[in-house]
């Protein structure tokens, strides 16, 4: 893991896929942890202001002060922060659309969980057919999203692209295990194709609009040139803001 960026009163870093973010009953015979990891990598305490699932890669922020971390805290709290990820997934969907499908924070259908609105819009980047009969088709299709979840439930973004039939190449629960055995296979990857590249948000020194963004890491990345879309991972759009200098 490494630090991305760095002031006063933040701390971004870039979470490898595999590494949850602190102890959980998720995993409890998970030993390293991504808190452990940017604190020995600051040299002093930090306050996790936000999180990335354990399968997914990419920017995870965090707070050097406990203001700070109320700051940017209740921001995410209140979805008022404007995240982007990268997905490579399954087919090809349209060109950019709106997932409207509510969501419940149990994920078993007989857990009786409350569904809750959830919202996801996604932008199609790059496309590719591959002349390889991995399921059923004579050929493969992928696309490369860019995707900004408007809410924040619980495995939105996988479990989203699962509702729309576009799942993410490397989802154990939610993608096709044809799918993720073939990339295990052919390109050396077995982990979930997701990463956060992107977050806007209030700067919690004066309030000012701030962008902070990074590339994906070098495993996806390496994915991604396999595909031939190397140029198509540029960073994500946000609209005209002070921008964060990341790695």
């Amino acid at each position: 893991m490494r630090i991305l960026y760095r002031d006063a009163r933040l701390l971004a870093v870039d979470k490898p896929a595999g590494l949850l973010v602190h102890r959980s009953p998720i995993d409890r015979g998970e030993t390293r942890f991504a808190l452990q990891q940017a604190r020995a990598l600051a040299g002093q305490r930090l306050w996790p202001v936000h999180r990335l699932d354990k399968a997914t890669s990419g920017l995870l922020l965090f707070a050097l002060d406990v203001e700070a971390a109320r700051s940017v805290g209740v921001q995410f709290e209140n979805q008022r922060v404007d995240k982007r990820y990268l997905a490579v997934v399954r087919g090809w969907p349209q060109s950019a659309g709106l997932i409207d499908h509510a969501l419940a924070d149990d994920e078993d259908p007989a857990g009786g969980g409350v569904a809750r609105a959830a919202r996801t819009r996604w932008a199609r980047l790059a496309i590719v057919e591959l002349p390889l009969a991995v399921d059923r088709y004579p050929s493969a299709r992928y696309a490369l999203l860019s995707l900004a979840p408007l809410t924040g439930r619980r495995h939105q973004l996988r479990r989203h692209l699962k509702h729309i039939a576009h799942p993410i190449v490397g989802d154990t629960t939610h993608g096709k295990g044809t799918h993720n055995r073939f990339f295990r296979e052919h390109f050396g990857c077995a982990r979930l194709l997701l990463a956060c590249t992107g977050l806007r948000l209030r700067h919690p020194d004066d309030g000012r609009d701030w962008v902070l963004q990074a590339p994906p890491s070098a495993d996806f990345a390496a994915v991604a040139a396999g595909l031939g879309w190397s140029a198509a991972l540029g960073y994500p759009a946000f609209e005209a803001g002070e921008a964060g200098s990341a790695g």
